[in-house]
């Protein structure tokens, strides 16, 4: 891992790459994400992860026409929660994501289902329509988010895009969710971690604190790179430019063996989510 770059990136199924940071803007309210999309443009980080739950589509579009940056140099992602009550309102609910993101002529690169738990039905009916998506080129790969393995191996009955390009669940020392992760991981799907900073809940953990002051650094860049060195794809967010930049400051130090176990050892077994851990059943 120590040869990684802010620049690297992971192959997906679909084909494309996927920048090994991304930025996240849940909770971004919309008269912010712009300018924090902005800020993390210049900082370097070349994704930027949305959902239509969280109400900034439009916003982050607009932070990366702003940017100056060539529309295929940043990867964009967002999430659907629920179908629409009809095949076709669910395949527009869709599409004006795209659209709302990168105009009428536009694409994504990424679009997840955001929770399992809307149930297998309404998971069949997203599926479909962002197959459809998909094979229109309007969205370049699809995936999901907060999935086990039970709801990933239910897909195989119906998909024709199996498995999915990247499973998003939220991951942390303190929720490992290695179930869920080995599968992903073995049967070729990205992971990504959300709220891998643990909403700053645990900086004041001795050991965190101890291994950030070994190398000079915050405890929050010391678990974006242990996401990093476990092959997930963080997503931190943050609306104040300066720990926009810190956020992304990862590449000149390592986690050591031992670090890494001392960290491993956080793990919960699911009563440390902050949202949710997945059932893989």
């Amino acid at each position: 891992m120590s040869n990684i770059t802010l620049q690297s990136t992971a192959k997906l199924n679909a084909g494309n790459q996927l920048p090994l940071l991304g930025f996240g803007v849940y909770e971004s309210p919309s008269h912010l994400t712009t300018k924090s999309c902005l800020a993390a443009l210049k900082a370097g980080y070349r994704h930027i992860d949305t959902a239509q739950y969280y109400a900034n589509e439009a916003e982050v579009g607009q932070a990366v026409r702003d940017s100056g940056l060539k529309r295929s140099e940043v990867f964009i992602t967002s999430k659907i929660i629920s179908p629409a009550s009809s095949d076709q309102e669910t395949y527009n609910s869709v599409l004006g994501s795209v659209t709302k993101i990168d105009g009428k002529d536009g694409y994504l690169d990424l679009m997840l289902i955001h929770n399992s738990a809307c149930g297998p039905e309404k998971v069949k009916k997203l599926w479909t329509a962002m197959e459809k998506l998909h094979k229109e080129g309007k969205i370049k790969a699809i995936g999901v988010s907060n999935f086990g393995v039970g709801h990933i191996n239910a897909m195989k009955s119906y998909a024709s895009v199996w498995p999915p390009a990247v499973n998003q669940l939220e991951l942390h020392p303190w929720l490992q969710q290695r179930e869920a992760v080995a599968f992903s991981q073995k049967n070729g799907i990205v992971v990504e971690a959300y709220c891998p900073l643990v909403r700053n809940q645990k900086k004041d953990d001795p050991d965190l604190k101890s291994i950030a002051e070994k190398h000079g650094k915050s405890t929050a860049q010391v678990l974006l790179r242990y996401c990093l060195q476990k092959d997930w794809v963080p997503l931190p967010k943050s609306d104040n430019a300066e720990r926009i930049g810190q956020n992304a400051d990862l590449y000149d130090f390592e986690l050591s063996g031992e670090e890494m176990k001392a960290l491993d050892r956080k793990d919960t077994d699911g009563s440390g989510a902050l949202v949710m851990a997945v059932s893989n059943e």
